[in-house]
């Protein structure tokens, strides 16, 4: 008989990234999520894992995003041999999020050696975490795939299903059923929940049997905007920047955002809504991702699969341009007026739309409509809290070009909905929060507390946490 558990974190603990949790029962280690450390904890990805890969017998993947799954590769480069499980969408994005992850970092790798070496100090610069060969090794291991709700026992005493998350393409929160001293409990991971409301995929599942759960807490101490706001904020700011002429940029997410914003124009086009122009996705990572996306219609919600079944692509109408090589992306500079250029990367920190920006922002009939979460420090951030210049591959340019900043596209769900699907679970023991800032933790503990009269614990990088 199984007399307890215990669950570790060794990413995603008062931080945002690098979500990584281990859950130990017997002799059974299962890890969840294996995620990239992103922003100021980078230097994080070189250390150790806090567990010894070659000792873990299943990894589950909540979703494809590279925070919960960038450092796969890495784990079989130090001795995973166990088996992945993830849905169908997700095992196909975590392969071109990965084998573009480690295209850049191949790049940056070279520029930064080069700079060593001409200061006489080539061992300063880290290689790479992994490379292509390495991406092609972590897949192999991807060998069981379900579908939401569809139970899978690793053994008789423990049982993994799938939920919905809504969060992007084939995400899933994890409910885990364990046989713990003759009884049965569920363990609750959330990876990352999404919103209610989608506007391309099925939303947020709610479910009503959990007594140990695990949160993220990234915007748990906010509240967006409705998804009927956004997108009129969104259409307003397209309408606004063509009276004007020059070009309108838009620095996208591969992953989930740029299908939206193509989602949102193709709606304003068929409504005769949108002028005449050119729209160019130029992101090789954003295009592959858009296919991926068409694979699976039943992961859509009811009126983007009504557009399938009528014959519609929900991502592409007349105006469209997929640009995949480096000359056509640059051609695209070449036009004054009339183009909607979406490209990486989001937080404008590097890729094809600082190119964009560099032709584009000095402009005052242009405008640059930011769609996503701009972080501290990020060429993105200097620009949405008003920077009147800023420097593009070493050249200071002139911001003259009208700025908008939308907030509400994102997939992340905000406060109210985290306190709603937390609240719907019965029988809660307690809660434990990861995957946030510690003040949003702070602050979305005290909520749950006071709203819902529940046990809490923000979870401490590598605690032990028993269950029994």
């Amino acid at each position: 008989m199984i007399q307890k558990a215990v669950v570790r974190s060794f990413g995603a603990a008062k931080t945002v990234t690098g979500s990584c949790h281990l859950l130990e029962v017997g002799n059974l280690k299962i890890l969840v999520d294996c995620g990239m450390f992103q922003g100021h904890d980078e230097k994080k990805n070189y250390e150790d894992f806090g567990f010894n890969p070659a000792d873990i017998d299943y990894l589950i993947v909540t979703h494809a995003h590279i925070d919960h799954i960038g450092r796969i590769p890495l784990l079989v480069k130090r001795g995973f041999r166990g088996k992945i499980i993830s849905t169908e969408p997700t095992r196909h994005i975590t392969r071109i999020m990965l084998l573009d992850a480690a295209k850049v970092m191949e790049e940056e790798y070279k520029v930064l050696y080069r700079k060593a070496l001409r200061r006489g100090h080539p061992e300063d610069v880290r290689p790479p975490l992994y490379d292509e060969d390495d991406v092609y090794d972590a897949m192999e291991h991807f060998r069981i795939t379900l579908d939401y709700h569809q139970p899978y026992e690793i053994t008789d005493y423990l049982t993994v299903t799938f939920k919905n998350a809504g969060h992007i393409l084939g995400s899933a929160y994890l409910e885990i059923k364990l046989k713990i001293n003759g009884r049965w409990k569920k363990i609750i991971f959330s990876g990352d929940i999404g919103m209610k409301e989608r506007l391309i995929i099925k939303p947020l599942e709610f479910s009503n049997n959990g007594q140990i759960i695990f949160t993220e807490s990234t915007y748990g101490n906010r509240k967006h905007k409705s998804l009927k706001e956004t997108i009129a904020e969104f259409r307003q700011a397209i309408e606004e920047s063509f009276k004007d002429g020059g070009n309108i940029v838009i620095p996208t997410f591969a992953l989930e955002r740029a299908q939206e914003i193509l989602y949102v124009l193709r709606h304003m086009y068929d409504r005769g809504e949108l002028p005449k122009c050119k729209v160019f996705l130029d992101s090789p990572l954003a295009i592959s991702a858009t296919k991926i996306f068409l694979q699976f219609p039943e992961y859509f919600n009811e009126a983007t699969r009504k557009m399938v079944q009528e014959g519609k692509n929900p991502f592409i109408f007349p105006y469209v341009h997929f640009t995949t090589t480096v000359e056509e992306s640059k051609m695209i500079n070449s036009i004054d007026t009339g183009a909607i250029i979406l490209a990486g990367s989001g937080m404008c920190t590097g890729g094809r739309i600082k190119h964009h920006l560099k032709h584009n922002l000095w402009r005052p009939e242009s405008s640059v409509i930011f769609v996503g979460y701009q972080a501290k420090g990020t060429l993105g951030r200097l620009i949405v809290d008003g920077a009147k210049t800023v420097k593009i591959y070493g050249e200071e340019i002139a911001v003259k070009s009208k700025i908008y900043t939308i907030n509400g596209f994102s997939s992340h769900a905000d406060q109210p909905v985290l306190m709603e699907w937390i609240g719907n679970f019965e029988n809660k023991e307690i809660i434990y929060i990861v995957h946030g800032e510690p003040e949003a933790m702070e602050v979305f503990k005290e909520k749950l507390e006071s709203k819902l009269s529940v046990k809490t614990h923000i979870v401490e990088k590598g605690e032990g946490i028993y269950i029994t």
